[in-house]
């Protein structure tokens, strides 16, 4: 940056220009005037455009600049010439609401030379002046329109770099790609829209819950010269063209071109609420249902690189964070990431490897490789991308010369001394109780152990923890004590461990439970979430040395349903296993008294014939159950629905009316498979219809609202638990079978009913893990208990609904009391043992924990009040530490064995 800023007379006038050589001048001008910055330094500022091959090139290349500047007989073509005007005034730091302005009038005084020049050129055509005349026009026609579209995005000075003629240059043939009109604004796809609003939903509840409220502490954030160049800074780079505030940071990366950027600071510096801030400001217009932007916007969709597994690439990964985060169907998220209208906001690629660092951050770099592959919709260029990292990550990265390849890069700027008082002066005004303090923290950062203070208070999050210790009653001057002759990084360690000590307390104090519920001591706060903080470690080590560790098993995520390790992981596993046997047995011993087939007398001779199929499929049965029961990593399925009563209603009673008559052709088929010899033509058709009707209404009431971008596909459903499907296809074989036991059924008649009945419940499963599995459309946010919650009731359904079908064949042989019982204890019983295994192996781990003293029973209470306390956070479907210095301070430097 130049140290002679330009004087107060404006930017020279191009209007006055009569020839090329006088238009040439005036640029030369306008260079002088903005403080004669170097060729090398208009290149940075002038940013990069699109070639005719579609290569991305320098828009004002040293050797281009010095030659056009040199000639006295050409007009210089319009994209050197917008690009070169917004770079000098970038440099002297002319304001950026008027850099468009000052562009408009230069591209009006080129276009009124280049008239004469062609009338001149058709008096003689023979000298091909024509042609270079025609040309001209066809390029200011083309930059007009690409700047009137820069004009009503705002321009700024980000927007201003020349990244808009790259932009405008592949317009028109993307509009026509994406089904658009040119110039007009582009019919909005539903799944497209859907993610927005979704996006723009989840992370309103992510600011707000890491601010807790509504204000940003003025964060500001500073550019570099030159691209990012895998992670290595450019020899001699210059400082970038300013700071920013984050409030800018829409505009910034909307200019940037390509549009990849990597945003640095150190801990606590406000990378998150950045990369919040910079996806609400990008996906607000994609929100409103009357417009949609023009072009093809992308929607940013902010991820936790620590959910990336190793090995993983990138677009596969992508797609599937927008099904399980968003409820886009498998299809369309694979369609949005292919065609590229998704922005990846990358958060924390500095929580992929373990702390402390024993070696190159390798997981982070498998990363960086994986994006630096990701290219734009041609394959030619790279692709649009955010990453955030913390600023020692990133220099080991780039030691090991490791980075995000063509990236900007930005780093957030600690609070200076005037920032932190502004903020303390808006969080307590004069007349708040805390006011009087702001003088005491004033001091502390003037006085003689200034440096340590300013140095401890420099990020908003510790300057969080500051005004939290206070408002709880904490004094100033003791948590911000420190020697004056001590080292300042050390003191200034010292007073964020006084600071972090400080904040459980006070946050405890500050969010007392309601009434009739006993408070929680800060001790007990403090034991409780240390231990959350050694099972992210262990989640952490857990996901480094598994090949495909499950979703949510990340070392920044609190799932419900993967909390049960704590209480022991051999032990709940084990004790998971003898409780589904338990039920298991139970719910084959209600079938046997109901379907009163095989009598115990009957039997002591052995079992022959049909009469071994029986306990065969039952024992088939009970070892998949078993078997989903011991498996290392039960899913808890079910998605996100908030569907209305009414439609519920609707859609059950649709589905009953829809189910009756297949029923009635099964109850027919049934009917002939036996020969009528177990039950008569009126008792097929009403128990038929009778079956149909209720499962039909079940598969309604669960499937109401879910349709279009929500539905999961059948393939979808068979791939996610196979293993469940079988289970289901050897309960309805055995149900199947009974009737046509009792009807002595020939072998051929046998087979066929048994396998049907499998065949229709495999089918029914199926219907059911759609139905309940994918999204409802009026479901916007999610609680992470959730799908833990929807687990037992999805179960207990499965385990009913096919109880409906067993008491239709119980009462061939039983009276309707004993019937009902054994329909209902059995149902019960496998729904739990088979259709709850998350919610079973969650409640076991649950007991075991509290009874050995490791967290409070109502872990459920504890984490909502700890996210009211503002010690956890809720982000997408998990919870979260406040904070990963909070989360890495708590734990324990010794895990206890599990």
């Amino acid at each position: 940056m130049t140290s002679d800023p330009p004087g107060p007379a404006g930017p020279p006038d191009p209007g006055g220009a009569r020839s090329p050589a006088e238009f040439v001048r005036s640029l030369t001008l306008l260079r002088q005037w903005a403080g004669d910055p170097s060729l090398r330094r208009l290149r940075s500022l002038g940013g990069q455009v699109a070639a005719a091959d579609g290569a991305v090139i320098d828009a004002l290349p040293q050797s281009t600049t010095s030659q056009v500047l040199r000639q006295a007989d050409r007009l210089p073509r319009w994209d050197f010439v917008r690009a070169f005007v917004t770079a000098c005034l970038l440099y002297c730091d002319h304001p950026a609401d008027r850099i468009p302005a000052e562009v408009e009038r230069w591209r009006a005084a080129r276009t009124a030379l280049i008239d004469p020049i062609t009338d001149d050129a058709l008096d003689d055509p023979a000298d091909g002046a024509a042609e270079v005349a025609a040309s001209e026009r066809a390029e200011n026609a083309a930059a007009e329109a690409a700047d009137g579209a820069a004009r009503a995005t705002g321009g700024a000075a980000a927007g201003a770099t020349g990244g808009a003629a790259a932009g405008a240059t592949g317009g028109a043939a993307e509009r026509a790609a994406d089904g658009l009109e040119p110039g007009g604004r582009g019919e909005r796809d539903p799944a497209l829209a859907l993610l927005a609003r979704r996006v723009a939903r989840e992370e309103d509840r992510a600011r707000k819950g890491l601010l807790g409220g509504h204000s940003i502490a003025p964060v500001t954030f500073a550019t570099h010269a030159g691209p990012d160049l895998g992670g290595v800074p450019e020899a001699g780079a210059e400082p970038g063209a300013g700071e920013y505030e984050v409030g800018s940071i829409g505009r910034f990366f909307e200019g940037l071109r390509p549009q990849r950027l990597m945003v640095v600071g150190g801990s606590g510096a406000g990378k998150t609420v950045l990369a919040i801030e910079l996806v609400l400001r990008l996906v607000e217009p994609m929100v409103p249902d009357e417009g949609w932007p023009e072009g093809r916007p992308l929607v940013p969709v902010r991820l936790n690189a620590a959910r990336w597994t190793s090995d993983s690439p990138f677009e596969p990964w992508l797609s599937g964070q927008l099904v399980q985060e968003f409820g886009l169907s498998g299809a369309d998220a694979e369609r949005l990431v292919r065609n590229r209208r998704v922005l990846p906001v990358v958060d924390g690629l500095d929580e992929l490897d373990p702390e402390p660092s024993t070696g190159p951050p390798r997981r982070a770099i498998g990363l960086l490789t994986e994006l630096n592959r990701y290219s734009d919709l041609s394959g030619r260029h790279p692709g649009a991308v955010v990453v955030t990292c913390r600023a020692d990550r990133y220099a080991q990265l780039a030691e090991a010369r490791a980075g995000l390849a063509d990236a900007s890069r930005i780093t957030l700027r600690d609070l200076s001394t005037e920032q932190i008082g502004g903020y303390l002066r808006a969080r307590w005004p004069d007349g708040h109780p805390c006011a009087p303090y702001r003088e005491g923290i004033g001091a502390a950062l003037s006085g003689p152990s200034g440096t340590a203070v300013r140095a401890a208070l420099a990020t908003p999050w510790r300057l969080l923890l500051t005004a939290t210790a206070v408002e709880s009653g904490a004094d100033p001057a003791e948590l911000l004590r420190a020697d004056p002759d001590a080292d300042p990084d050390k003191a200034a360690e010292g007073i964020a461990r006084r600071l972090l000590d400080a904040y459980i307390p006070a946050a405890t104090a500050l969010a007392p439970r309601a009434a009739h519920s006993a408070p929680y001591g800060p001790d007990q706060v403090r034991a409780w979430l240390e231990r959350l903080s050694a099972h992210l470690r262990w989640q952490a080590e857990r996901t480094a040395a598994t090949e495909r560790p499950p979703p949510g098993l990340t070392a920044i995520d609190l799932v419900p349903h993967l909390l049960w390790p704590i209480g022991g992981e051999r032990l709940v596993r084990a004790l998971h296993g003898v409780c589904c046997a338990v039920l298991a047995v139970i719910a084959m011993l209600a079938f046997l008294v109901g379907a009163a087939v095989d009598r115990p007398a009957e039997l002591r001779d052995g079992l022959g014939g049909d009469e071994v199929l029986t306990p065969a499929l039952m024992a088939g049965w009970v070892a998949i159950a078993v078997g989903l029961a011991v498996s290392p990593w039960p899913a808890a399925a079910g998605g996100r629905a908030s569907v209305p009563r009414r439609r519920r209603a609707w859609g059950g009673l649709l589905g009953a009316l829809a189910g009756a008559p297949p029923g009635v052709c099964g109850g027919l088929t049934g009917l002939a498979l036996t020969g009528g010899k177990a039950f008569g033509p009126g008792f097929a058709t009403a128990a038929g219809a009778l079956g149909g009707a209720v499962l039909g209404g079940v598969i309604g009431l669960t499937a109401a609202g879910r349709r279009g971008a929500d539905r999961m596909t059948v393939a979808e459903a068979v791939r996610a638990q196979p293993l469940t499907l079988l289970g289901f296809g050897l309960c309805g074989a055995l149900t199947g079978l009974q009737p046509l036991r009792l009807a002595h059924a020939e072998p051929p008649a046998l087979a066929a009913g048994v396998a049907g009945a499998f065949v229709l419940a495999v089918a029914l499963g199926v219907a059911f893990r759609i139905a309940t599995g994918g999204w409802s459309k009026d479901a916007e946010l999610a609680h992470p208990r959730e799908a833990l919650h929807r687990n037992p009731a999805i179960g207990v359904a499965f385990g009913l609904t096919g109880g409906v079908a067993a008491i239709l064949v119980f009462v061939m042989n039983q009276d309707v009391p004993t019937s009902l019982a054994c329909a209902l204890i059995g149902g019960t019983a496998f729904g739990l043992a088979f259709g709850a295994t998350a919610w079973s192996r969650t409640m076991i781990g649950l007991i075991v924990t509290a009874a050995r003293g490791l967290l409070p029973l109502r872990l459920w209470t504890f984490l909502d009040w700890a996210c009211e306390a503002r010690l956890l956070r809720i982000s997408g479907a998990t919870y979260q530490f406040r904070h990963r210095e909070l989360q890495d301070y708590l734990a324990p430097r010794e895990d206890p064995e599990r």
